[in-house]
């Protein structure tokens, strides 16, 4: 893990916030290839999931609501984590980090009463001062801040801490002015903010975090084949875009494991090198929020089925992963390190689909015409293809830069390339190379990757 940080911030994958003023806890900065990287990633995700559908539609809601949002959402009652905090020193700690790390005791639905208790009776001090912890209390996860220049009690808004509740909310302004038909699913891709008490692991949990979300509207007695279809399909592009299949597990929560509004949930894990996690989560959320949303606004949303010509509440499918995850996840799943006859070579084994650049160009030297030709294929596959051009150094330390930001190809240039009309190609991965004729770069590239 300490090397993926290190490459990330050397690369300029991963930066940590406000640097020069000490940062803040687990707040990051994406530097110029991670912010590459990140839209590549999301593209794709659009593209699989939402431009090739025909009943798949995107959506942009606000990052602050009307508070009743949340209200109905159940998330200004239920939506936080169980928190200790220290008697000597105050530190906080989520309790049940705290008792997964000593015991291995999963405690997802346990009441307060039962986590005080296992603390109690395990001895589980602070870590910090080693003295034991105040009764366990529930610490609301939401951002709160205040609309207006007056900090009253009824001017109180939320940084919302999911991008769905938007999703529900414009349910019936979404199938009135798209005239959908069930099934049909609305996606969206935005930030959430939560309060973390213990963030930690690089990207993984962090105090705002970017969704790449779908909320899939469907007949109650379908929700269950579309609910393995959704996770099928998932499970088929992160094999698509490089995420091997060792690295990934379902894990299926049982009723007191899972969200209060879901019939189902299956997690699925990736093994990152602190261990399996959940990079994503799928919920048969049921009707619960159309039907809470309905009740407390007043406003009807339902679906009128000209089929059985009755109104319907649809079911929700949702799979939702979180795009720091995901990134990680494609750093974890493609970094390695082998030996070679100069040294250690890192690489970064990202897919073609979304590596920063796809090609680089490099010259072999700056003069004899082969600048100009190099800039020319450069600028030509810049129409096709995300390149870099780069001339900085030997051709070994070039490779060694290109394969540590994922680059899986690398064309260079030289006096053969002038003579004969010819470049040779190495393959980041496998390091052979080809030669191949200018005119035909375009052709093996749509040939070997597309």
């Amino acid at each position: 893990m300490d090397k993926i940080v290190s490459l990330a911030k050397r690369r300029g994958f991963v930066y940590p916030a406000s640097e020069i003023y000490g940062g803040l806890s687990n707040s990051w900065d994406y530097g110029p290839l991670g912010a590459i990287l990140k839209e590549n990633i999301k593209n794709e995700w659009l593209k699989e999931f939402v431009l090739s559908k025909e009943n798949m539609l995107l959506l942009d809601s606000a990052i602050i609501q009307n508070p009743k949002v949340w209200e109905a959402s159940g998330h200004l009652e239920k939506f936080s984590d169980p928190l200790s905090e220290c008697s000597s020193c105050h530190k906080r700690y989520r309790s049940d980090n705290l008792i997964d790390e000593a015991l291995e005791i999963d405690v997802d639905g346990f009441s307060l009463e039962d986590i005080d208790s296992l603390i109690d009776k395990n001895n589980i001090v602070c870590p910090n001062c080693k003295k034991r912890f105040l009764p366990t209390q529930n610490f609301n996860l939401m951002f709160q801040t205040f609309l207006g220049p007056v900090k009253d009690s009824s001017e109180i808004v939320y940084l919302r801490p999911e991008t769905c509740q938007g999703i529900f909310t414009n349910f019936d302004n979404i199938q009135k002015s798209s005239r959908v038909k069930l099934p049909f699913g609305v996606a969206q891709v935005g930030k959430s903010f939560r309060n973390e008490i213990t963030p930690g692991n690089f990207i993984f949990r962090t105090l705002e975090l970017e969704q790449l979300e779908i909320e899939y509207f469907t007949y109650p007695d379908r929700a269950e084949d579309d609910f393995n279809i959704w996770l099928e399909n998932f499970e088929n592009w992160y094999e698509r875009i490089g995420i091997k299949k060792e690295n990934l597990k379902r894990v299926e929560l049982n009723k007191d494991q899972r969200a209060h509004y879901s019939l189902r949930t299956v997690d699925l894990y990736f093994n990152f090198p602190f261990g399996f996690k959940e990079l994503q989560s799928f919920a048969n959320r049921s009707d619960y929020d159309l039907k809470a949303h309905s009740k407390l606004s007043g406003k009807k949303l339902s679906f009128y089925d000209e089929t059985q010509k009755k109104e319907i509440i649809p079911f929700v499918v949702e799979p939702s992963v979180g795009l720091g995850r995901l990134f990680l996840a494609l750093l974890s799943n493609g970094y390695r390190e082998e030996k070679t006859p100069t040294g250690i070579r890192t690489v970064l084994s990202l897919s073609f689909r979304i590596a920063p650049f796809q090609i680089a160009v490099f010259p072999l030297m700056n003069k004899n015409g082969i600048d100009v030709l190099s800039k020319k294929i450069y600028t030509d596959l810049k129409n096709y293809f995300r390149v870099v051009y780069d001339e900085s150094g030997s051709i070994g330390k070039r490779y060694r830069r290109q394969d540590e930001i994922g680059t899986p190809l690398c064309i260079t240039v030289d006096q053969e390339s002038i003579d004969n009309n010819t470049v040779t190609i190495r393959d980041r991965d496998s390091m052979k190379q080809v030669t191949l004729r200018i005119e035909g770069i375009k052709e093996y590239i749509d040939k070997c990757f597309i």
